[in-house]
């Protein structure tokens, strides 16, 4: 039996490699524990609120990647927090949002801010110890979502 892994010891996006996880066992735990969705506390306190000023500012979509099988159960808990969107949509691999028609992208992955920015797109990077050494300045940093409110308006002003 694996130590629990703490949070802040997750330094890369791809941990698992670091702890010999392998990447298909790892996203199989993963789309485990969303069957227990009830019990994933939200990243933050006020998500509800946050997201409405949000949607007060642009039209909100979750996009997500992720197994199939777990979208319903994402679904669920967002509802249970009272998040705002409009529209859910879920690709296959984090990158693949990059294509997507989006004029502002928020995310707390460092490989889809890169393949983002790579794209031309406008990224506000959620901070979390897997993407600390990020090094591109011109993906902005938030550590609360709600100061992604006045960067998305301050956007719209230029």
């Amino acid at each position: 039996m694996r130590e629990a892994i703490q949070k802040s010891e997750i330094s890369e996006w791809d941990f698992w490699k670091k702890y010999n996880i392998n990447k298909f066992d790892f996203y199989e735990e993963l789309s485990m524990c969303w069957k227990n969705w009830k019990a994933i506390p939200p990243t933050e306190s006020n998500l509800s609120q946050t997201s409405g000023e949000l949607a007060n500012v642009g039209t909100v979509d979750i996009v997500t990647a992720r197994d199939d099988s777990t979208h319903d159960d994402v679904k669920n808990w967002l509802r249970m927090h009272g998040v705002s969107f409009r529209n859910y949509v879920g690709v296959l691999e984090g990158t693949e949002k990059a294509r997507l028609d989006y004029d502002v992208f928020i995310d707390d992955s460092p490989i889809n801010a890169k393949t983002m920015l790579a794209s031309q797109k406008s990224v506000i990077l959620y901070s979390q110890p897997w993407n600390l050494e990020f090094p591109d300045p011109r993906a902005r940093r938030i550590s609360e979502l709600r100061q992604a409110v006045g960067i998305i308006r301050s956007m719209g002003q230029n």
